[in-house]
């Protein structure tokens, strides 16, 4: 996934919030993708309006359609304001069986 450059509208938001960090969480593996942001909440104030802002942004500058066969994966991308940087980490979930320990007869013949 390809980083995409903070607007400096939200920047300037987000700084003048005194927030230092931005975390862009894609989830997808079931045919849906989700977002999920979070970042620093110093102060106990209403974060609504740039969470808002910052969803309408990533979706329309990422594409994310979710697709998969139900095992869960996932893109995580960091904007540091303070360093004026963005780092990305990709995830994955498998299912793995384990061997078959036990084997029962449940039905009497």
């Amino acid at each position: 996934m390809k980083i995409e450059p903070l607007p400096k509208k939200i920047y300037k938001k987000a700084k003048a919030l005194n927030i230092t960090e931005i975390v862009l969480q894609f989830e997808g593996g079931s045919d849906e993708g989700c977002l999920y942001i979070d970042f620093d909440r110093p102060k106990k104030k209403d974060f609504s309006e740039l969470e808002e802002e910052i969803e309408d942004w990533a979706w329309s500058v990422y594409s994310y359609s979710g697709a998969g066969d139900g095992d869960s994966y996932g893109d995580n991308i960091t904007y540091n304001l303070a360093e004026k940087t963005a780092s990305y980490q990709g995830w994955f979930k498998e299912t793995r069986f384990t061997e078959e320990t036990e084997r029962k007869l449940i039905v009497e013949l």
